[in-house]
């Protein structure tokens, strides 16, 4: 027997990026661990990275190429070859440029890796080429690198490795316990450092369970609650105001703005005691260094933007920025791949091609122009992950649209699909991953061979490119001479980062200018005026507020009371911890520990209602409606309901998941999702649990 043990990273979108280390007996893998050389991962790994080898030998895998016999949305396909699948894509391709142009053709997806190559390097280069519309990938957290690049000058976060260091720690809308599991051992080496810990959440969450205090705000009012505590900080003295003389713009105007915010007037729109508002300003104030971490969710609604440039203007005015353990940790973005490395894009690039936002795309099939033709899903499942799901599936089902997914299972949006390609997983390719949390690279390398007919993303473009014509010799790179040539992107962090060293090293660091690492320690910011920037003259320039505010959201109370009075409650969609975007909804073990579709109600609203706990409820709005099983209790605050997410629709109830309900709206500054801006109204229906959850037919 052969026993190899080969080094690889989780590939999924979480900002942990784990260290795997997978165990190949006879050219099978056998087990995966965590890597306890992996300076992050410390030999463990997150629910489901313990069980991925379920997901990796399922047998529900797609292993050959598969063309459409029936009508759209059935599901049902004949086996055809690689160069039969191949010669069909391209011939459509070719005749849909012909009379309509290469932007007809859309691509589509976003996180079914998050490596470089497998992700960006290789479907950039062919896309450029062949002139095909660019898909804003906005969905998850570009509201908030927005606000980063406007206040800060880009997002250049703490580092996550010296959260121990921090005394008090504001977790805010994020819930690191179910999203970034390795981020909890450190804030608890702060709290045994004697750092407090404080959530500020509208619902009861695995973080809150370790924490000191949790301040429940309503959902959409993170933005007036941060201003609050600003205005306290002015009023009470506790403002830094010589780091603010020095090291920022704006700040008076900031100060003016935060006046008509009162704890009187924060406690009405965030629903809290004014008395909260006030203690919470004095702690943050008084215990220092104080962080503040926070996620992609607290974004997702129509003001997601400015709600971010209020919590990062609170490290300003208590002159906390350049400090070791204070601050501000979002999603970090230090490295910047020189595009012109990843994309090729002076040599490839046809002209200006049109940009579609990924949060539009039910309405982009539906309605651009020039039309949308042919569809190219790779890394991606619309028909479960995307917002307005009537559009989507509407789109989907056009006779007129050429749809191509590229897969490793047999998605919703597999069965929508004309041609369906076989995909590789993570230990059957190779891929350079970059942390968007953690300051460390690694390399991933191949354990195993492709099942089937499995080929890589790079290994799919490529074979594209050459049936399309395409001569350039960045086609005919391999997956190893990609990462080498990304590792000369001219950058100082990646100064003495060499593929050997990536070969050798579990988890590489970047090369930060100091260790510990203290981002704005020198008092300077990569801003045009050098300083933080509380009023933003970009944004002005934009038509954009230029300070930090609140605006009601669009489906609210305020901005909407006829709509309000119809839809009272506010529907969060956080993620399902035993899930990944979609990934894993499809396998036995995680969907027995995920459970079947829930939503969580207080209980005032159930009994309002006559809804009891465990009831089959209609979740409901102007946009669709879908069924869920209802779970009652104190977890979520009166007003507000919450459904995890993805379950794929072909294991949901009806044939739908909550995503019939979400908006398309786009936020105030990134043009992000705002799954949360979500008025609904929820109804007892008959329970018939015989028929709740059909079973995903196979292909």
């Amino acid at each position: 027997m052969s026993r190899v043990i080969v080094k690889s990273v989780c590939p999924l979108n979480c900002p942990d990026s784990c260290g795997i280390v997978t165990t190949v007996e006879d050219g099978q893998v056998v087990r995966t661990t965590g890597d306890p050389d992996h300076p992050i991962t410390r030999g463990w790994l997150c629910r489901k990275g313990v069980r991925y080898l379920e997901r990796h030998t399922s047998p529900e895998r797609v292993l050959y190429p598969l063309r459409r016999v029936g009508p759209k949305g059935e599901g049902r396909f004949e086996r055809i070859s690689w160069d039969a699948a191949l010669d069909i894509i391209c011939e459509r391709w070719q005749a849909i440029v012909a009379e309509y142009g290469a932007e007809a053709i859309l691509p589509y997806g976003y996180s079914g890796t998050m490596g470089v190559v497998q992700r960006t390097a290789g479907e950039r280069r062919f896309l450029n080429r062949l002139g095909a519309s660019v898909l804003d990938r906005s969905i998850c957290s570009e509201a908030g690198h927005a606000a980063m690049q406007a206040t800060l000058g880009g997002s250049f976060g703490a580092d996550p490795e010296e959260i121990p260091s921090s005394r008090l720690i504001l977790v805010w809308g994020y819930n690191p316990a179910a999203t970034n599991p390795h981020a909890v051992p450190l804030i608890q080496e702060a709290k045994q450092n004697g750092a407090r810990v404080v959530v500020i959440d509208p619902r009861v969450t695995e973080t809150t369970r370790f924490a000191d205090r949790h301040v429940r705000p309503y959902p959409g009012t993170d933005g007036a609650l941060a201003l609050g505590i600003v205005n306290v900080l002015f009023a009470e003295g506790l403002a830094d105001l010589d780091f603010l003389a020095d090291r920022s713009v704006g700040w008076e105007l900031l100060r003016d703005r935060a006046a008509e915010f009162t704890p009187e007037r924060v406690a009405e729109i965030a629903r809290l005691p004014a008395a909260e508002i006030r203690e919470l300003a004095r702690l943050y104030a008084e215990t220092r260094p104080g962080l503040i971490l926070t996620g992609p969710g607290l974004q997702r609604h129509t003001n997601g933007g400015q709600a971010m440039r209020c919590l990062l203007a609170l490290p300003a005015v208590t002159g906390q920025y350049g400090l070791h353990g204070a601050g501000f940790l979002y999603n970090n973005r230090y490295l910047a791949w020189d595009p012109e490395l990843v994309g090729h894009d002076a040599e490839l690039r046809r002209g200006t091609p049109r940009t579609l936002s990924i949060n539009r795309i039910g309405e982009a099939l539906l309605s651009a122009e020039p039309p949308v033709k042919s569809l190219l899903v790779v890394n991606g499942n619309p028909a479960a992950v995307a917002q307005h799901q009537s559009k989507v599936i509407a789109g989907l089902l056009r006779d007129d649209l050429f749809t191509v997914v590229h897969e490793v299972f047999p998605t919703d949006t597999v069965r929508y699909a004309d041609i369906v390609l076989p995909a590789t997983m993570q230990l059957e390719q190779l891929d350079l991953h970059l942390s968007y949390w953690s300051l460390h690279l690694r390399l991933n390398l191949p354990a195993v061979a492709p099942p089937g007919e499995a080929r890589s993303n790079l290994d799919f473009y490529q074979a594209l490119a050459r049936r399309m014509g395409f001569a350039e010799p960045c086609f005919r790179m391999s997956a190893e001479e990609i990462a080498r040539e990304l590792l000369q992107t001219p950058s100082p962090l990646l100064e003495g980062i060499t593929w050997a060293r990536l070969l050798a090293e579990p988890s590489v660091r970047l090369t930060m200018p100091s260790r510990p690492w203290v981002p704005f320690a020198d008092g300077r910011f990569p801003t045009p005026s050098g300083k933080l920037e509380l009023y933003s003259e970009r944004l002005a320039r934009q038509g954009l507020d230029p300070l930090p505010g609140w605006a009601p959201e669009a489906e609210s109370a305020q901005a909407s009371p006829s709509l309000f009075a119809r839809y009272p409650l506010k529907l969060l969609t956080p993620k399902e911890q035993h899930f990944l975007g979609s990934s894993f909804a499809n396998l036995p073990t995680f969907r027995q520990l995920a459970g079947e579709p829930t939503v969580e109600l207080s209980r005032s609203d159930a009994e309002a209602r006559g809804i009891r706990d465990g009831a089959l409820v209609e979740v409901v709005n102007d946009r669709g409606s879908c069924t869920l099983r209802a779970r009652v209790g104190e977890s979520v605050r009166p007003g507000v309901a919450v459904s995890e997410v993805v379950h794929w629709q072909q294991s949901s109830p009806g044939g739908r998941n909550v995503n019939w309900t979400t908006p398309d709206y786009l936020t105030d500054l990134g043009g992000n999702s705002c799954f949360h801006t979500n008025l609904v109204e929820i109804r007892a229906v008959p329970d018939h649990r015989d028929g709740v959850a059909a079973p995903a037919e196979k292909l």
